[in-house]
């Protein structure tokens, strides 16, 4: 899936806004080896590496253009790599994920993957959007089961893979993880306009649609998306609760 680096980051203190409730919860020591999947632009790698002084981190992505941007983040002790999240090796103090792997299939298996990774004594920390049932999302798939979006798609419309919340605390629970902390929080966001909120979807959740729409199509599904949105919300501001799991959990 080709991403747009400057559409996604148009919302980016909004998005960026978890990651400190990330990096709270991780068990800050000097020269860790780390691995941040879904790395992006990689300004919060940077970050992430700043607050774990004389420690080997790689941010890994499978977006070239994201990885173009995150390049001019590259130090001594920070550099990035282009891989998939569910192809990553190897054994890391620290395995970090930030808003990535709700585009990764079958988290039942996954998250005792990524927990697997972990080195003795290190830890996993994960966050992820669950939003999936907001109406920026369940609308996406109203419209794509609807000529002639349907057709040019042949059928297909994006299942979220995030599991319920309780489902991530017994997955690390069964694959030996400690130290527990598992929890969903809204994110508020004020939006100046349902227009806004289409802006948002454009760097993410619509990504999917139009690499499978004919481009004939894209803008008469913005116009239809559009239409929705202001019906729902016709004037502005828009308040945009968005819900995010954070888990994180240590091997012992």
């Amino acid at each position: 899936m080709a991403w747009a680096p400057e559409q996604y980051l148009k919302f980016q203190r909004e998005r960026f806004a978890p990651f400190e409730d990330c990096l709270a919860l991780v068990d800050k020591r000097p020269g860790l080896r780390v691995v941040d999947l879904g790395c992006g632009t990689g300004e919060l790698t940077r970050r992430l590496a700043d607050a774990l002084p004389g420690s080997d981190v790689t941010g890994v992505d499978s977006s070239p253009e994201m990885l173009a941007k995150a390049q001019k983040q590259v130090r001594a002790g920070l550099q990035f790599t282009e891989r998939a999240i569910e192809s990553v090796e190897g054994t890391w103090d620290l395995v970090f994920s930030h808003a990535a792997i709700q585009w990764v299939d079958d988290h039942a298996r996954l998250v005792p993957r990524l927990f697997g990774l972990v080195a003795p004594g290190g830890q996993l920390v994960v966050q992820l959007p669950s939003n999936h049932d907001h109406p920026s999302q369940t609308i996406l798939r109203e419209l794509a089961g609807q000529e002639p979006f349907v057709t040019s798609l042949g059928g297909y419309r994006r299942e979220s893979s995030v599991l319920p919340l309780p489902a991530y605390a017994e997955l690390l629970h069964a694959s030996g993880g400690v130290g527990l902390t598992v929890f969903e929080k809204v994110y508020p966001h004020l939006l100046g306009s349902s227009d806004e909120v289409v802006e948002w979807t454009r760097g993410t959740a619509l990504l999917p649609y139009f690499e499978r729409l004919a481009p004939s199509l894209h803008e008469p599904f913005l116009v239809r998306y559009r239409e929705r949105l202001r019906a729902l919300w016709p004037s502005g501001p828009v308040f945009y609760g968005f819900r995010r799991i954070v888990f994180a959990a240590k091997r012992a």
